[in-house]
């Protein structure tokens, strides 16, 4: 590269020097503009293939909510509880309203579209949101999309996408306690004080808008038909994670057993505790005979469902978590690791 060097004489005009010198860049300050450049072009990568599995996935629940007839299916209930708190009207008029009053902040935002379009909106965006938070080490993760699961959920319009969501981003942790059943496990061993802030401030603001819902709401619960995973055969075998204790994943695992589900959706953020692409893809593969199992049969009580879930969900986590070596870093823990090196 040609370099200019001007020197000032006592003549009228100055003198150009020109020199030929290598341009020497400082090896930390190439390598910090590459990884700036890699990190920009990894975002970019991210927010597209966010947005197109948020576009796909609430464009075919939108369908199957105008195809099968179903006004907003599961989500009807928080507009309605979005609906009779902008009426200053209770909220708990009928025994079918089970949700807690601080979902009402998260339907809001559709209280003015078609019910149709409002659950679309709403796992389109949950899906979009938990896609962006798995690849931030990597893209493999998004491979829990394909576990049964997601697929139940995306049937009725459910919250579990947006709760495991909530695992990546502390101040989207609220949305635990749109369904606590399912968010609490996802508080308790994801655990952040920013969350903590977050799900505190929606607490007041639910207070303020009706101070009685507490009350109101812990007298539906009677209503809510359900099974604990850790009582139902062979249930009990998931007490093994206690091997584990101080991992988190084992944690959500334990934490999750302990909670009162209805169908096969509660359990989609289990799929939060594989990390590589095989513990993904048995444990997926292993959740289709959940849903074979329900195409040919109908379950007679939420005891078989409960039998089905934790032999086709749950013990093949709890095989992940026991089968996993101890002292091996998880991608997401090598991805640290080697940031941590290149710095």
């Amino acid at each position: 590269m040609a370099i200019a060097k001007i020197t000032i004489h006592r003549g009228f005009f100055p003198k150009f020097t020109l020199r030929f010198n290598r341009p020497v860049l400082a090896t930390p300050c190439r390598a910090s503009c590459y990884n700036y450049l890699d990190l920009t072009r990894l975002m970019r990568w991210r927010i597209a293939v966010s947005a197109v599995i948020g576009l796909a996935s609430g464009a075919f629940c939108w369908y199957l909510m105008k195809r099968l007839h179903q006004d907003a299916a599961d989500f009807r209930w928080p507009l309605h509880l979005a609906h009779r708190l902008l009426a200053r009207q209770n909220p708990y008029d009928t025994p079918f309203e089970q949700y807690p009053l601080t979902a009402a902040f998260f339907a809001l935002p559709f209280v003015r579209v078609p019910p149709e379009l409002a659950a679309g909106l709403f796992y389109g965006i949950s899906s979009a949101l938990l896609a962006f938070g798995l690849t931030r080490h990597g893209f493999g993760r998004l491979l829990i999309f394909l576990a049964y699961p997601y697929w139940a959920g995306i049937l009725t319009a459910q919250w579990s996408p947006l709760i495991a969501a909530s695992a990546f981003f502390p101040l989207l942790l609220p949305a635990v306690m749109a369904k606590p059943q399912v968010g609490l496990p996802i508080f308790l061993s994801r655990f952040s004080w920013r969350g903590v802030g977050a799900c505190a401030v929606v607490i007041l603001l639910s207070l303020i808008a009706l101070p009685m819902w507490p009350h109101l709401w812990l007298r539906q619960i009677e209503n809510y038909e359900h099974f604990f995973p850790i009582l139902v055969f062979p249930g009990p075998l998931l007490l093994g994670a206690l091997v584990r204790y101080r991992d988190r994943d084992a944690q959500l695992l334990l934490y999750s057993a302990l909670m009162p589900q209805r169908w096969f959706f509660d359990s989609f953020t289990l799929w939060l505790i594989p990390q590589s692409r095989r513990e993904i893809l048995w444990t997926v593969f292993l959740s289709w005979g959940a849903g074979i199992w329900r195409w040919y049969h109908a379950p007679h009580s939420f005891t078989e469902v409960g039998c089905c879930t934790v032999i086709l969900f749950y013990l093949p986590m709890l095989a992940v978590i026991l089968l996993r070596r101890q002292g091996t870093r998880t991608p997401v823990e090598e991805s640290v690791h080697q940031l941590i090196v290149k710095a």
